[in-house]
């Protein structure tokens, strides 16, 4: 197997902190050096931070109700 690929089997791990510390440094060694897995990287621990911010975000009012009503609603009637 490629750096690369190791790499991209360690992102994960990497991301929840839960490597070795020989593998945090093989991982290190090789974003340090590698601009593509860096910016995969980069993009991973971007995703992660806008689902946790997402999923923190209350919804709109009224919103809840209208997801309540599509899933309780047969097909070809309408929840409104």
């Amino acid at each position: 197997m490629d750096d690369c690929g190791k790499c991209e089997q360690l992102l994960q791990g990497y991301l929840d902190r839960e490597l070795s510390d020989d593998e945090v440094a093989q991982a290190e060694r090789h974003l340090d050096g590698c601009d593509y897995c860096r910016r995969r990287y980069r993009f991973e621990e971007s995703l992660r931070t806008y689902v946790r911010t997402s999923a923190a975000e209350r919804m709109p009012p009224g919103l809840l109700e209208k997801l309540a009503q599509l899933r309780t609603t047969g097909p070809g009637t309408s929840p409104i």
